[in-house]
């Protein structure tokens, strides 16, 4: 296709000389990257509520899709499937860098497209039931007109995996982007900002917003020249708030949106989450608002979103609902079970029981109920709830007077809440399994 002049030339000049992130195709042969908003059994979770079978013809387009982690790992995972991928990028250089990485893997799912996401009303690419479109919007000279172009294309029953950049987390790199703006005012040339740029980063003061928050942000360190230009010497670069992504998605457009931070899920949007196993005195009446002002608090709690990245689908019905006795709950993102958990819960003897979570570093006094550790016992990933409460019911203790869907229902809510705000739970609804 041919190019359009409806994009930023500094951006695709960029991504032409200096593609992001910069990715070795014969490294496919060691490794798959996994991209968390491309996780089927996430799409399926919170965007088709559980339902969800990714055969018959399921369309996915990743706009902007640069050297392809997103467009790899969704072509991976819906191999033999008959599903299609399409790919989008301003880049010819970070497109063939994709294409040379699917050709090592052996996938043929793909078709690749070069060009403006903008421009995709206009070239005949058909409707998608999953668009992801991760690191984007936030580089266009107007961001909204990339979403409506999304729109556009998705259909009615798809949904979008989207992430753009966070303010407060970002508060550091956007004071570096304005140094160096200064310090390179009089040279045009990337070399020559790449130099100053490494000369800069080795004489920062202690005092320096950016050095102080170097644990939030390590691209320049991780992907060389490739990371610290986009990190840094980006050309086009702004970032939301999680209250400006309410009024630009669901104010705007309507849109239902499920947070979910990369390895934490919307944990790092809920103060009860950051706070520790101990309750302060604010956090009741925190806990009680909508949960657009719960994110917008837990967001300058933290202070350590750098993006936001999240789910958005038509309405609140697009995720799987908890309390549906036919849907399969699962765990997921780490080998954690189900029997593990139970007889952690079963050896302790505090109630309610701490979670010390390693992977995502959260502690939480959950309550574990009468029957969680039971519930816990017989979840496989195979049996809906329905069998497992069948199960619980068999236990010696219960069969005199045994519990009800409802009742274990709601005995199991906590730990299902807690486990799923971490994206460890999740569901699927046996019309969906494979």
């Amino acid at each position: 296709m041919t190019l359009q002049n409806n994009y930023l030339h500094d951006v695709r000049e960029q991504y032409e000389h200096l593609p992001y992130p910069p990715r070795d195709p014969q490294d496919e042969s060691k490794r798959l990257i996994t991209t968390w908003l491309d996780d089927l059994p996430m799409i399926n979770h919170y965007c088709y509520a559980g339902r969800q079978s990714f055969r018959n013809g399921f369309r996915a387009l990743v706009a902007g899709g640069g050297t392809g982690d997103g467009t790899i790992y969704l072509a991976e995972q819906l191999r033999n499937t008959g599903a299609e991928i399409v790919h989008i990028d301003l880049s010819a250089a970070s497109i063939e860098i994709a294409q040379r990485r699917a050709q090592v893997r052996g996938l043929a799912n793909v078709r690749w497209l070069h060009g403006s996401l903008l421009d995709l009303p206009d070239l005949d690419v058909g409707e998608f039931d999953y668009i992801n479109c991760s690191g984007v919007l936030h580089h266009l000279a107007d961001p909204n007109a990339g979403l409506a172009a999304l729109l556009k294309v998705k259909k009615a029953s798809g949904a979008l995996g989207v992430m753009v950049y966070g303010q407060y987390g970002r508060t550091g790199i956007y004071q570096m982007q304005e140094l160096l703006r200064l310090i390179n005012r009089t040279t045009a040339e990337p070399a020559e900002k790449l130099a100053t740029a490494k000369e800069v980063l080795k004489t920062l003061p202690p005092s320096n917003w950016f050095r102080r928050g170097q644990d939030l942000h390590r691209d320049h360190l991780v992907f060389g020249d490739s990371g610290l230009y986009d990190l840094l010497l980006h050309s086009q670069d702004r970032a939301y708030t999680v209250e400006e992504i309410f009024r630009w998605f669901s104010d705007g457009y309507g849109l239902h949106l499920q947070f979910t931070d990369v390895g934490r899920g919307r944990s790092s949007y809920m103060p009860d989450m950051l706070v520790g196993p101990h309750s302060p005195g604010f956090l009741a009446d925190v806990c009680a608002r909508p949960l657009r002002e719960q994110y917008a608090v837990a967001e300058l709690l933290s202070g350590a979103l750098t993006m936001h990245s999240f789910f958005a689908t038509q309405s609140a019905a697009n995720v799987a609902p908890y309390g549906d006795a036919e849907q399969i709950p699962f765990f997921f993102h780490e080998p954690v079970t189900g029997p593990q958990l139970s007889a952690l819960i079963h050896k302790s003897k505090v109630a309610p029981f701490v979670f010390n979570h390693a992977h995502t570093g959260i502690t939480k006094a959950v309550d574990q109920g009468k029957f969680g550790k039971f519930i816990l016992k017989y979840i496989d990933g195979k049996r809906p709830f329905a069998d497992v409460f069948a199960l619980v019911r068999a236990e010696d203790q219960f069969k005199r007077s045994p519990p009800g869907d409802t009742e274990l229902f709601a005995d199991f809510q906590p730990l299902y809440d807690f486990l799923n705000a971490i994206d460890r739970l999740l569901l699927q609804h046996p019309s969906a399994a494979g």
